[in-house]
Order: structure tokens, then sequence, then C-alpha cells
């Protein structure tokens, strides 16, 4: 039996749309862009710690440090030379107690630290402080407890509106309350306004999911915490949950509001900003950032292109402003 001849194959007509057009060089791809990701778009969080006579290495987080006070002067200056948007302060008490006395404390090593910054780097950086309480308390919750373990909301508020005068009159430009206390953000503004610290915004952290991914944190801290925070941060299932909270802090007053953690909730990201009038920030993680290094250090991933494809997507989801512990490097990076 003879074969079949094989049919040609009729002539292949090219499309006449080729969205790689747009792609062929690299000043073509650049003038395209829809996502920017700039120095000023950045701030840098910044751990101190009080009773440091030198930066002490965070093990589950290559590259960071608790600092020094005057470690820490020298990591602002740089990141104001780096043209980045701010620095975000915690500070690490020597001791802790029940109530988180040293964040209302006016020698606090927060509020210490918050006059020091502002007197290093003026108005080239925003100075951001994380108002919240686990920093300094024993059983590492954001609150004050009531007898049977719970954290008490409304007495936490009172001393969230202590804690942000306490920062206001260390000359700090931006108070972040963290805690996830219901009606935090009419508190503080309120204490704020009424002690006529009117010029002192407020960035919300909104969306602030009951995270896996806090763990390295929990050691750049010496957190003491004890037990979770499901019942008062956001279960991680609900992302309508997360709008409402940002619409919530907007209508109490909120200058910029925060989804956190970044990465695991980039939909969530995406809702808030299309939801509020306000600018979004978020905050790529502790988790997010040692996860990428421990790949990086293994030699599974290309370091530098996986960062900035990382807080590209959390500019693209709709963040105005993001919180990395990447921030100095990148913007070195975006200056090449």
């Amino acid at each position: 039996m003879s074969e079949l001849p094989v049919p040609p194959v009729p002539p292949v007509l090219g499309p006449t749309l080729r969205p790689r057009r747009l792609r062929t060089t690299a000043a073509l791809r650049r003038m395209v862009s829809e996502t920017s990701l700039e120095a000023r778009q950045l701030v840098l969080p910044v751990f101190v710690r009080e009773g440091l006579d030198e930066p002490r290495p965070i093990s589950s987080m290559p590259g960071v440090v608790q600092h020094t006070r005057s470690s820490l002067l020298a990591a602002v200056s740089e990141a104001a030379e780096l043209g980045l948007g701010g620095v975000m302060l915690f500070g690490i008490p020597e001791t802790k107690d029940a109530l988180g006395s040293g964040a209302i404390d006016p020698a606090g090593i927060l509020n210490l630290a918050i006059t020091d910054v502002v007197a290093e780097v003026g108005d080239a950086l925003t100075v951001m402080s994380d108002l919240c309480l686990d920093e300094f308390t024993d059983h590492g919750h954001c609150g004050v407890l009531t007898p049977d373990g719970k954290v008490d909301n409304d007495r936490t508020l009172q001393l969230y509106a202590e804690m942000a005068l306490a920062q206001a009159h260390a000359g700090v430009d931006m108070v972040g309350p963290s805690g996830m206390m219901d009606g935090q953000v009419a508190v503080v503004r309120r204490a704020l306004d009424a002690a006529e610290h009117t010029d002192v915004s407020i960035l919300a952290y909104s969306a602030k999911y009951a995270s896996a991914f806090f763990g390295p944190f929990r050691e750049a801290v010496d957190s003491a915490l004890e037990g979770d925070r499901r019942t008062y941060q956001q279960d991680p299932a609900n992302g309508r949950e997360g709008v409402r909270e940002a619409l919530l802090d907007v209508a109490e007053g909120a200058d910029l509001v925060m989804v956190k953690p970044a990465l695991a909730y980039l939909d969530v990201l995406r809702r808030v900003r299309d939801a509020v009038d306000v600018p979004v920030a978020a905050y790529n993680i502790s988790g997010e950032y040692a996860m990428l290094e421990a790949a990086a250090a293994n030699g599974w991933i290309d370091r530098e292109p996986a960062i900035l494809e990382t807080l590209t997507s959390i500019r693209r989801a709709g963040a105005d402003v993001v919180l990395t512990y990447w921030a100095a490097e990148v913007a070195r990076l975006l200056a090449r």
C-alpha cells in the first residue's frame, strides 16, 4: 500500500495585532511601563533597642538589625540621602510591664528615638512611629488585658491616646496606630487635635491580618506574646471586612490607610485602593522578607530581580506607599 501524500501546510498569516511590538527594546518597555517603583514611595522600618552598645543582627531577617540610638541616626541619614519617603520607628525597651508604660514615658526609647531622628533629618524624611503597645508589654499583646486575659479595647484606647501625645511631643510627623482596636483612629485624632497637634498625620493600620508571616518581626521586637491576636487582628479569610475597616478609619480621620501583610493580601489591597480616596500603604512584612532572602541564599531565585518584582507587584496592586526592609537597598538599585 502506498503512503498518502502529506498535504502542504497552508501559508501562516501573521497576526495584525502584535503586543510584542511594545516589548522590542528596553527604551520602549520603559516608555510604556504602567507601574513605577521609586525611592520616594518607599518607607524603611527600623528598630531601635534600649541599652545596646552596638547594632544587634536579627537572625531571621538577614541584613536587618536592632539599632543603637547612634547607629539609628546613620541609617536614617542614609535613608534621607537616598530619597526615601520616610522611616517607621519601632522601639524595644529594656523592661516591659503589663501596661506597656515605656510607650508613654517621654524618656522611653521610642520617644527619644523620634526626637533624635527628627533632629537628624529634619524635613528630608517623613518620620513615622508605630503606635502600639505590643513592643512594650510583658505579655506581648497590643493592648491591656482583663483579669481573664482578654484584650480590653476601651482601656487600651486611653493608652493609645496618651502614646499619641507622647510621640507628638517628641516631634513625630505621622503616627501609625497598628493595634486593630475598634475606634483607635478617632481616639488618636481627638487627642492630637485637643493638644494642638493638628499637623500630625495618621497612617491607620486598617486591614491588619492575624498572619503567620509575622514570625521574624517578633524576634525583631523581642515579643513576649502569649497566645495569639485573632480576637482583634483580622481573619485571613475575610476580604470585604478589610475594606470595611479602611472605610471606618477614613471616616474617623485617617490620612492614609494600610494593608498588612502585603503579598498574601494583594486582592484586599486592590479593593481598598478602589474604595477609599486617601493614599494607601502596604507593609511588605518580615516573613515575606525572610522567605525571599532564604530562597536567594539557597540559590533558588535571582535575589535582586525578585526583590524588584515583589515590590512592583505591591505597587501594581494599588499601594501608593510601600513599607519594606529593602527600602534603602532598592533605592540604591533604582539609582544605578
